[in-house]
This record gives C-alpha cells, sequence and structure tokens, in this order.
C-alpha cells in the first residue's frame, strides 16, 4: 500500500540499484558490494555514494545509557490523557519589544522537574508544579545567548553559546559568540564554561553547537572545538584546511560533521562521520557540487535534507553507519515540508545545522508532514507520512482532521509524538502517539492553549514543542509586546501535563 504521491523517476531508478546491490551482496563482504553500487550510478544523478575513510563498524547503542548518554526517552502513555496546566509565564517588560525588535528567546530544556527557558541573557528554570509560575532559579549569563542545542543528557545537563561582556545584537560587535557554557538544568547550576578559539569569526548567524556523548561540539565555518562535558577540558579543535570549512555538526548517538568545501558562494558540501572524542574523521559522504543548503536531521541513523538548485529542501537522503548511501526521499515539489532552517521567522540565528522542525526521524523511520493549507477548511488540513530509513518508501500515514493540522515531534521509541493543533477552539488540541506498522493512534494529552497566544505557541516555526516525560510545553522564541497594551505580560511559556496523578 502507498501513501501520497508516487515515487519519482530518480527515487525508483535509485530503488533499483539498491535492490540489484542486495544481491550482489548476498556472496560478496559488504565492502565490495558498497563499490559495486557506486559504480552501477544507476538513478544517482544528483549525489554521490559516501566513502569508508575508515573501517567504521555500526553504530551500536549501549544496552543501558549512561549520565553523558544523550537523551533519548520513550514516553509512557499518562493515566489520563486529560491536560491539566502545570506551567503558564507571562514576560513583562517588553514595551519597548516590537517586530523589528523582539525580546530573543532562544533554547528550550524539559526534565522531570523543570522547564528551562532561555531568554536574551539568561536562562530561568520553572517549577512543574498545577497552575505555576514558580520560578526555580536563574542562571545570569555573561551576555545574550548566541547559539543553542535542543540537545540534553541523560542527567540533565546541555550547553549554550554566549556573547561575553552584556553586548547586545546591533552593538558594534554584538553579533559574536565567545564562550560555551554548559549547565545543569535541574539545578541551574553553571557546571564550567569555556572560551571559543574562534578569534571573532564565530557569529550568530552561523555558530552551531551540539552535544554526543561525553562531548559538547561547536562550529562556526571557519573552524570548530570540542569540549569535554565532564570538566570542560579541550578535546580538539579543527581550522579550515585544505579549502574545507565546518559549518556545523549534528550530533546525538553519534556525531557528524557538515562540510563546504571550495568557493564560499558555491560549496562542494561533504557530510563526515566523526569520533567524538578525537574529532577523527571515520567515514566522508560526498554530494554533488550544485547542491545550495544541507541539513543534518538526525545523526543516527545519519539523514540529510538538501535543497537542490534553491534554497528550499526537495530531498531527504539516508545513509547508513559507514556513510554509504542508502535511499533517497523526494518532497515532491513543496507537498511535504520538512522546516528547515526556520528558527528564528526565517533567520539563520542560533543555529539551524540540525533544525527541521517539520519532520521527525526515528530509528527506522522518517516522518515528514504535508504543508499545511490555512485556507482549506472544509478538508483535511495535512497529514503525516512515514518512510522507511533503509528503502525510502512509503510506510505508513496519519490523517489529520478538518481544522486540525497536525506537525511530527519527536521518535518514542517505535512510535511518533506528534501535535494535533486545534483551528476552532472546539475541540481540544492534543498530542498523540501514532505507531506506523500497527496504524493505531493514541491520546497522549488533550488541553487548550490560551487563545491569545494559541497561534504563535502552536507554530514550530515560531515556538519550541517538547514532549518529556508524560508533559508538553510550548515556548515562544520571540516575545514581543502587544500594540494594543504594549506595558502588559504576554504569554511566553505554557507547560501542560496529565490531570492524573501517575504522570
Amino acid at each position: 500500500m502507498s501513501f501520497g504521491p508516487p515515487p519519482s523517476a530518480y527515487t525508483a531508478s535509485a530503488l533499483g540499484a539498491e535492490r540489484r546491490a542486495r544481491r550482489r551482496r548476498a556472496g560478496v563482504a559488504a565492502a565490495v558490494a558498497v563499490s559495486l553500487l557506486a559504480l552501477c550510478g544507476v538513478g544517482v544523478w544528483m549525489f554521490s555514494t559516501g566513502s569508508d575513510d575508515a573501517a567504521a563498524g555500526e553504530h551500536r547503542r549501549p544496552l543501558a545509557p549512561s549520565a553523558d548518554d544523550i537523551r533519548q526517552t520513550v514516553e509512557r502513555t499518562p493515566d489520563t490523557p486529560d491536560g491539566q496546566l502545570l506551567v503558564a509565564h507571562s514576560e513583562k517588560g517588553l514595551a519597548g519589544n516590537t517586530e523589528s525588535n523582539p525580546r530573543l528567546a532562544p533554547g528550550t530544556w524539559a526534565t522531570g522537574k523543570i522547564l528551562a527557558k532561555g531568554v536574551a541573557d539568561r536562562i530561568v528554570g520553572y517549577r512543574l508544579l498545577p497552575d505555576s509560575d514558580q520560578e526555580a532559579w536563574t542562571l545570569a549569563l555573561d551576555g545574550d545567548i548566541c547559539a543553542t542545542t535542543g540537545r540534553i543528557t541523560q542527567d540533565g545537563r546541555t550547553a549554550v553559546a554566549v556573547q561575553k561582556g552584556g553586548r547586545h545584537a546591533g552593538s558594534a560587535d554584538g553579533t559574536r559568540c565567545d564562550e560555551v557554557v554548559v549547565f545543569d538544568v535541574d539545578t541551574g547550576k553553571k557546571l564550567w564554561q569555556r572560551p571559543l578559539p574562534a578569534k571573532g569569526a564565530a557569529d550568530i548567524s552561523h555558530t552551531n553547537l551540539t552535544l554526543a556523548k561525553g562531548v559538547v561540539a561547536a562550529a562556526w565555518g571557519h573552524g570548530s572545538v570540542a569540549y569535554a562535558m565532564r570538566d570542560g577540558s579541550r578535546l580538539w579543535a579543527h581550522e579550515d584546511s585544505s579549502g574545507c570549512r565546518e559549518r556545523g555538526f549534528a550530533g546525538g548517538r553519534a556525531l557528524l560533521a557538515l562540510v563546504a568545501c571550495g568557493d564560499s558562494g558555491d560549496p562542494a558540501y561533504q557530510v563526515r562521520g566523526i569520533e567524538p572524542r578525537t574529532g577523527r574523521s571515520t567515514w566522508t559522504y560526498k554530494v554533488t557540487q550544485g547542491v545550495r543548503t544541507v541539513y543534518l536531521p538526525s545523526s543516527d541513523p545519519p539523514v540529510l535534507a538538501v535543497a537542490a538548485g534553491d534554497a528550499t529542501v526537495t530531498h531527504l537522503i539516508t545513509l547508513d553507519g559507514r556513510g554509504s548511501y542508502q535511499a533517497t526521499v523526494p518532497l515532491d515539489s513543496g507537498l511535504y515540508d520538512p522546516g528547515c532552517g526556520r528558527t528564528y521567522a526565517g533567520s539563520t540565528y542560533f543555529g539551524t545545522t540540525e533544525v527541521c522542525d517539520g519532520m521527525a526521524v526515528g530509528r527506522d523511520r522518517i516522518f515528514l508532514a504535508t504543508a499545511f493549507d490555512a485556507n482549506a477548511t472544509e478538508k483535511v488540513s495535512n497529514w503525516i507520512v512515514a518512510f522507511d530509513v533503509r528503502t525510502g518508501r512509503t510506510a505508513g500515514k496519519y490523517e489529520g482532521h478538518t481544522a486540525q493540522p497536525v506537525v511530527p515531534l519527536r521518535a518514542s521509541g517505535d512510535d511518533l509524538l506528534l501535535y494535533r493543533r486545534s483551528l476552532t477552539g472546539v475541540e481540544p488540541a492534543a498530542v498523540m502517539s501514532w505507531n506506523p506498522r500497527t496504524d493505531t493512534a493514541k491520546p497522549f494529552l488533550f488541553f487548550h492553549l490560551p487563545d491569545q497566544a494559541e497561534e504563535e505557541l502552536s507554530d514550530p516555526r515560531r515556538s519550541d514543542i517538547l514532549v518529556e516525560q508524560g508533559r508538553v510545553f510550548f515556548a515562544k522564541r520571540r516575545l514581543v509586546a502587544e500594540q494594543a497594551h504594549p506595558a502588559d505580560p504576554v504569554p511566553a511559556v505554557v507547560g501542560l501535563g496529565s490531570a492524573g496523578l501517575g504522570h
């Protein structure tokens, strides 16, 4: 059974090449089979196959997570899906913050105890209590936040990059990133901070930050650095070499580097597997010249979102654990909307290498939302399609409802957690848990968002939407005063949990 439009000629030919390669692998070693697939080249008109720079094996997941592992929570369905308000914070003092001069609020993190939110030059932790606006802690920083990562360790540590010295965007050197700060989300304690060895080259528009096991890694287009998560000691640093520059990293269970080589106006992109503790490249996948932009929405499995000939993402490419080509998912001229790079109203601030807000990636499935038509009020708003990572074929479809658009949030084991918005306000909004293998969907939480902030909070292009340990959190990325009442507090953060006792 197929969902959505039929595969393109490119996809069909690539899949045919893969099927032939599988038959060859029956009697030939895997490395030889990869070489044969590269020689065939059938259908791979835009992307070259990967190459092994080292004999790297498939990534193996640990049996039990350690404190340094990057968190991948598998959610348990709450005892009751009826939601209750846990956190409701409205930001004050926004009278001078307009659409052209917003107060930026990058970074949102949640644990079982705390919701933490970055705002300008501070991070605030809120307690998870019924109908609460109770601050647990405030971490004052040396300047405004200039890069964030949504990743967090198993024991609740994460990182931000900061503009040291209290500079603000718009000042003479106010867009420069100077240092990395690692903090504990539960306590708000700053664990360490270290300077970025960027010599002024790390700008707010192109500095990217991520976490892999035991490592904090940053890249700024002219170099990169990695620190030990435990104590901030420098593990390795890379500078421009051989005309290639590290644009950013994708972290999590593995570490990938996005590398641009050659002419900065028309670079040739590479994706490299990186050994986190040493910085050594274990494999390289080369993207054919002419691709304008590459994002890395997943490191394990490796997934590339590429814009071929335009600034809009046109294809997803999946690789195996050795960096060799597996499959292509064409996005069919705008039918699917992966939302890559749209973090702050289309700007590239705060790091975008890993950011694709309209899709999610699980262990062996990619989940893509179709574009939402706000004028289509008499038919299904949109839907989510699951694709097999190894083949690129459709593997399930979740139908939206009339006036209830859906967006994938993240994988939870083999399930997808998705947000179903309510445009009418009559039906509640919901987080749903969908298993594409059985095509079963279960309600996770039902709730209503504040009317005056529902549109912005529900938009993944403008707000962070997190699900963690039975709760769902919405947090705006830009804070602007209401024109009619500029002195009034503005809803900024909402957290909801189950009304049952067992969430």
